[in-house]
């Protein structure tokens, strides 16, 4: 160890009658986050909405979730604000809402436009953090220096996915190449590939295939070899193949797969404080133990590719699941929008052993998971604790949720609560402020994150530097020190194209809140457009809890969609909306506003 840290180490600790008393009071924090993880694969979550173990569908595995929801508070009713990756994720690290931070899909932002504040991360370098982050990140943050846009990192050590690609440390992956074979591509381009058990890397790609005869009928082998199902749709007389994974097993075992490289790495961090590590070839520092500690490992599961591990997979397939049916009259009642996803991800013309297969990988995929979220959970206790350090354990169940044929389709990007319910459970050593065993059940959000971390660390959310914040400190929230929220809301442009929703305890509306996606232009379009060009759904959940029947066109519901619609309008476009065209390299910084109705977002709503 440095001479230098030694010292720094001496000064912070000191004996008293022969034990070590840490004077750090800022608790360690680690943030779990899944991708495209349901709510229903975790046992103790569905005991709390069901009072079942199992999911509706059948199945499911989470004893590590299921410890951590026992040693904390569960915030069981908690959604997100964009079903789509990138915008969720930014969510959370900006702890702003998609309509405030100006980010409402894949779209890279710099951090100069005048509404932009810091990130999770770098506020909590502000407050004497160290940060790290493992994994998938998704928030397409950059910066602008004398005209050029350049990469900005917000986490101090960084360890990506593309770290672990490149070091060959992973099952599958996806990575731009300019050459392959010690041969240059036409073009470069994104090309698929899988790292065999052996080490071999196999790429998996149509033009490569044409374009290379050594690599003919690569991805047909690979396919029948792995039992790749990918994602297809109908088509001319015919089928479509898509590029989408949904069932499959790994090419490697447990542990070495891209996941599996996360929890390991992280767990080196730790092992390694104040000392060098590698990833691969790579060198990192490991944690300092001298400051306190933010870290963030973004797992990959279950996003597909759906690969779990081979035995994981033997066991699931042992499981026979209750597959969501879809009714034609449901289509002819959706909402244009919600339609489009369907065709999208549709999914109802798979075979039973089709469905089965891929219903079964997911949960085997999310209990394999479940296993890394254990090890990397115990890795970060036994280490504060050896360093008689407080923590607190933050896990968030996917950005968003994933559809296994509800509503006949697969992926997110909905407003159905099957893609937009992600409970959160807070783990602390400070147990009067998240209690073993607690379930909240009042409405939270995902820009509850921020906050929560920020006060934690000992940031004064009543400080001007923080009155951007759109979320609550969760610690509040589960003393009941705030006022509840009677709704949550949400607006995503992906796939459907730019739509909203608000949802309370016994309804949910959506509908479009723009007729395009030009950045400043028609902001206002929602006050003027008829009710129909608006292209609602109202579902009540008492009485259709699969969101299966729309009743914004029922006579018996109009005066409820009518307070809906003026509510959701009023907030999403009337109470300091944000819109940037951050242009196509991420150097715009033109902000364009509209706030006709502020203070509306009040959290409050009588029907």
């Amino acid at each position: 160890m440095n001479i230098f840290r030694k010292l720094s180490l001496l000064l912070i600790l000191f004996s008293i009658g022969g034990k070590l008393a840490w004077a750090q009071k800022q608790p360690n924090v680690l943030w779990i986050l899944t991708d495209d993880q349901r709510f229903d694969s975790i046992e103790a979550f569905n005991k709390m909405l069901t009072g079942k173990k199992e999911s509706k569908l059948g199945y499911v595995e989470s004893p590590q979730v299921d410890r951590l929801t026992e040693m904390g508070t569960t915030f069981i009713n908690t959604y997100c604000q964009a079903q789509a990756c990138a915008p969720s994720r930014a969510s959370m690290h900006y702890g702003r809402y998609t309509f405030r931070s100006g980010i409402y899909e894949f779209e890279y932002h710099n951090n100069n436009a005048e509404h932009c504040r810091p990130t999770l991360p770098e506020q909590m370098v502000d407050l004497g953090y160290q940060t790290m982050h493992v994994g998938k990140l998704g928030v397409r943050v950059k910066t602008v220096e004398n005209g050029k846009v350049k990469p900005h990192k917000i986490y101090q050590t960084d360890i990506d996915f593309r770290v672990t690609q490149d070091q060959g440390l992973t099952d599958w992956g996806k990575n731009w190449r300019r050459e392959v074979d010690g041969e240059k591509l036409e073009e470069p381009r994104a090309l698929e590939f899988l790292v065999e058990a052996d080490g071999t890397v196999i790429y998996m790609d149509e033009k490569l295939e044409q374009d290379k005869p050594a690599y003919e009928g690569t991805m047909e082998k690979m396919a029948e070899k792995y039992d790749l199902l990918r994602h297809y749709v109908p088509r001319n007389g015919g089928t479509f193949q898509k590029k989408m994974v949904l069932s499959g097993v790994s090419s490697q075992p447990a542990g070495k797969t891209r996941d599996g490289f996360y929890a390991s790495v992280f767990v080196d961090y730790l092992k390694n404080a104040d000392q060098e590590f590698k990833v691969g070839q790579q060198s990192y520092e490991g944690v300092d133990s001298s400051k306190p500690l933010f870290a963030h490992i973004g797992f990959d599961f279950p996003h597909t590719p759906v690969l779990p591990p081979a035995d994981y997979r033997e066991r699931f397939q042992k499981k026979k699941y209750r597959i969501p049916s879809f009714d034609k009259s449901e289509f002819d009642n959706m909402p244009a929008q919600l339609k489009k996803q369907v065709k999208a991800g549709y999914s109802d013309h798979f075979t039973e052993e089709e469905k089965q297969k891929m219903v079964q990988d997911y949960y085997a995929f999310c209990a394999y998971g479940d296993d890394l979220i254990g090890q990397a959970a115990d890795a970060f206790i036994d280490y504060s604790e050896q360093n008689q350090q407080e923590w607190m354990i933050v896990f968030v169940c996917g950005d968003h949720g994933w559809k296994l044929n509800e509503h006949g389709a697969v992926s997110k990007f909905s407003s159905w609560k099957v893609d937009a319910h992600n409970p959160i459970v807070v783990v602390s050593s400070d147990k009067k402020a998240y209690p073993a065993g607690k379930v909240v059940r009042d409405f939270t959000e995902f820009v509850d994150v921020a906050p929560t971390v920020l006060a934690a660390g000992g940031a004064d959310l009543n400080a001007a530097k923080y009155d951007y914040l759109d979320g609550l400190n969760l610690a509040e929230v589960a003393a009941s020190e705030v006022a509840t929220r009677d709704y949550v809301i949400a607006e995503s442009h992906s796939v459907t194209g730019p739509r909203a929703f608000i949802r309370t305890k016994d309804y949910v509306f959506s509908m479009q809140t723009r007729p395009h996606k030009k950045r400043g232009q028609d902001m206002e379009w929602a006050l003027n457009a008829s009710y129909k060009d608006l292209d609602p759904a109202l579902y009540h959940m008492p009485s259709d809890p699969e969101e299966v029947n729309n009743l914004a066109f029922s006579k018996a519901h109009q005066e409820v969609a009518e307070k809906f619609k003026e509510k959701l309008i009023s907030i999403i476009f009337g109470d300091q909306r944000v819109e940037v065209d951050w242009g196509k390299k991420a150097d715009g910084t033109k902000v364009y506003r509209s706030n006709f109705a502020p203070g509306s977002h009040d959290r409050k709503l009588t029907l």
